[in-house]
């Protein structure tokens, strides 16, 4: 019986799982992660304003893993040697027939300052945090922003932070409070979101001005102060700063002998084969794929590319040929408290459609969709 490892618990990660099970219910799975709990990060957004909590959105996994017979290793994985069929974990090694990496990147937090600032993507509890410092302020400056990798400018996460400047925008209305805060968003681009399209581009910036809320686009970020965020020949003071830097990946890829990509990420093929592995796959933000400058980093596109990888790794350990290739597209739902915009994006076509509060009911009911498989 083969035995494949995963490394991860998040999105990627538990579809590997998925599929590998309606593929072969025997396959033997091993997954390693610090901790057996899943952060819906999507969700996130509603936490400042109070429509969710933490607990609602984090998830413990253990009666998932004993539902799909997953062997759970409560470890961190620091390397891996032999091509792939050796992962060195903080507390022992594990020898697989096939590995898929889902763990994830990192964000590059070199900045001066960024201690000062609060992650939008940094999860649940990191975003209570906002959440709590927000609820004790009665007027003030509040500054959102996002960059991304010099050397990897897909890799970013920008989505999330207008949603949560919309979303905040819209509550503080609500409150009949707007008029005592000054809402900023900043950015290193001229044009910000550019990975949805050009037509999302420009609704963004439209809907800014149309919030009063003011814009610095196209200034390099030197960094941050305790109430103030430095640029390249400008300082804007500012009493919340919410920043999500750019991502690179896991530090400990650096110990393995894998090809890695210039922004540091494990290097696949269209297949989501490692490059210089053997049986090697990776999914979600572990990876560099070919594919358009777009290419997002983000839930829907880590879903497809992890069925693609446990497709593609159970077909190879039965000496099948490797023939699935991930499809590339974006989609979400750009949220703003009660209201919600669907962006699409592939190859051919860009769709911008505004929904509503429909828009805002559809993905709350999709959240409790995805969320069932794992509860």
């Amino acid at each position: 019986m083969n035995n494949i490892t995963i490394i991860g618990a998040g999105f990627s990660a538990l579809t590997a799982v998925n599929t590998l099970r309606k593929i072969d219910k025997k396959v033997h799975i091993d997954l390693v992660s610090p901790i057996a709990r899943f952060n819906y990060y999507p969700s996130s957004i509603w936490i400042p304003t109070d429509l969710r909590k933490p607990e609602d959105i984090v998830v413990n996994l253990n009666l998932f893993f004993s539902r799909l017979k997953v062997n759970f290793h409560e470890s961190e994985a620091i390397g891996i040697r032999d091509h792939g069929r050796t992962v060195i974990l903080s507390s022992k090694e594990l020898v697989n027939d096939g590995l898929i990496i889902c763990s994830g990147g990192q964000y590059i937090n070199a900045l001066p300052g960024i201690e000062h600032t609060f992650n939008a993507c940094a999860g649940p509890y990191e975003v209570y945090k906002f959440r709590n410092r927000l609820r004790s302020m009665t007027n003030g400056v509040l500054s959102f922003g996002f960059s991304g990798n010099p050397n990897e400018p897909a890799a970013m996460r920008g989505g999330p932070t207008f949603e949560f400047l919309f979303g905040v925008d819209e509550w503080l209305r609500k409150r009949g409070v707007r008029n005592n805060f000054d809402l900023v968003f900043f950015s290193s681009s001229d044009r910000p979101g550019q990975r949805m399209g050009m037509k999302v581009v420009d609704a963004l910036i439209k809907e800014m001005k149309r919030r009063d809320i003011k814009t610095i686009l196209g200034k390099k970020i030197l960094g941050f102060e305790s109430s103030k965020v430095v640029f390249d020949g400008y300082e804007l003071t500012s009493n919340l700063i919410m920043f999500t830097p750019g991502m690179t990946g896991k530090h400990w890829f650096k110990n393995t002998d894998l090809k890695l990509s210039p922004g540091g990420f494990l290097s696949a093929d269209e297949n989501c084969r490692v490059i210089g592995g053997e049986r090697v796959y990776v999914a979600g933000d572990s990876g560099s794929y070919p594919g358009p400058d777009w290419l997002p980093k983000q839930a829907h596109m880590a879903d497809l590319q992890a069925k693609c990888a446990a497709k593609n790794l159970m077909a190879e350990l039965n000496g099948k040929p490797v023939k699935n290739a991930f499809k590339v597209e974006l989609i979400c739902i750009v949220d703003s408290y009660a209201k919600g915009t669907f962006v699409f994006r592939n190859e051919r076509f860009t769709i911008l459609l505004p929904m509503g509060r429909f828009g805002h009911w559809l993905k709350n009911l999709f959240e409790k969709l995805y969320l069932k498989k794992y509860r």
